[in-house]
């Protein structure tokens, strides 16, 4: 009985797309680890280092379609929560250097030595204890998160106005962390990590621990929005995506159902941020670009807006074809295909992928189906 409501609770996408997220999480560490690198079937610890990428765009994707694709909150100001939650981690890594940076000091980082700082910020304390800088990935995405939407929400401000809010305050985020003295590296950022909980952050076992980890994280963050999303309060969502004005006269306090997904997003979005640094090895002010947010509608749009699969898959297929534009000579063309990418989608695949490959497998015969226009985020 609990495995069938299990079932019925995922649907048939989520439980291929768990499956996949799962057989990721268990192979690759073995053709990396155990399979000799001659072999066709070894998994080089670049192409572990992708992957893990992959999966951290994968997160974010999840929190952005939870906003816009259960809620019609259509933020552009998630890739500063992922930032936020990449300097939080990367301000942890920094403190774990101590002496073995180019000047020795053993409290203040290399760039503050550099800068003639003569003491640790106030702000930079406590990031030398692990569960402290945790805290911080989730607390600070969240806090901004909270303060942002309860004066946007309350003003009932929606729409594109919030739209271009969120992008503005991306742009200002990025405009004071390229500053010298607000005390994050400015615009080199922070890098030259070492360790990470004791364990070298260049070594190949690190690696793969980075990588299962955030396979694991990602599973649990598909997790938490699909119940979201099945429960009451997911359908309060929906409507208030659908028919706010109607949702508002019925009863429901539509500012605290949006603050609460909003917020919760932002927090998805510093984990995904966190498990991204170590992994690349820098932070710098570029990841606040508002064009990285831009982007990441992009994925959403891509895989199939309201349907958290579609998501994740937009990420990484987006993601990837990323990785081939940007490694030739077809890298000045990767925005023009970006934009071109999204107007097809937009005009001929509004349900993304997923609702293509439902589609396929409805016209064949096939026992899957794709999104209604509910899931897909469209009104009747």
């Amino acid at each position: 009985m609990i495995t069938l409501r299990f079932v019925r609770f995922l649907e048939g996408r989520g439980l291929v797309f768990l499956a996949l997220v799962a057989a990721l999480v268990l192979l690759v560490p073995v053709c990396n680890l155990l399979v000799p690198p001659g072999s066709p079937f070894h998994v080089p610890t670049g192409m572990v280092v992708l992957l893990g990428k992959y999966l951290c765009y994968a997160m974010l994707a999840i929190g952005l379609d939870l906003v816009w694709g259960y809620c019609g909150i259509l933020s552009l100001g998630h890739g500063a929560f992922f930032a936020l939650g990449g300097y939080a981690m990367g301000m942890y890594l920094m403190r774990q250097i101590g002496t073995r940076g180019v000047y020795g000091h053993p409290v203040l980082p290399d760039f503050m030595v550099f800068l003639n700082w003569k003491e640790l910020p106030w702000f930079w304390h406590g990031f030398d204890m692990f569960p402290y800088a945790l805290l911080m990935v989730l607390l600070v995405p969240g806090l901004l998160a909270f303060v942002f939407g309860w004066l946007a929400f309350r003003s009932r401000v929606t729409g594109v106005y919030l739209s271009i809010i969120s992008q503005a305050l991306t742009y200002a985020l990025l405009l004071a962390f390229f500053r010298n003295d607000m005390g994050f590296g400015g615009n080199n950022g922070l890098t030259d990590f070492k360790d990470i909980l004791g364990f070298p952050v260049q070594a190949q076992g690190t690696r793969v621990a980075l990588f299962v980890i955030t396979g694991l994280a990602l599973i649990g963050t598909f997790l938490l929005a699909r119940m979201i999303v099945t429960s009451t309060y997911g359908k309060v969502l929906v409507a208030i995506r659908d028919a706010e004005s109607r949702t508002r006269f019925i009863g429901y306090r539509v500012e605290y159902f949006k603050l609460v997904v909003f917020t919760l997003s932002a927090m998805i979005a510093g984990l995904a941020g966190a498990l991204y640094v170590p992994q690349i090895g820098i932070i710098n002010p570029s990841e606040f670009q508002p064009t990285n947010s831009i982007e990441a509608i992009v994925w959403v749009a891509v895989g199939g807006r309201g349907t958290l699969v579609g998501a994740a898959l937009g990420a990484v297929v987006v993601n990837a074809l990323k990785t081939v534009f940007t490694t030739g000579f077809l890298a000045p063309y990767w925005l023009f295909a970006l934009g071109g990418l999204f107007i097809l989608v937009t005009i001929a695949l509004p349900r993304g992928l997923v609702g293509l490959a439902g589609d396929i497998f409805a016209r064949f015969g096939g026992a899957g189906r794709g999104p209604t226009r509910a899931e897909a985020g469209q009104t009747p």
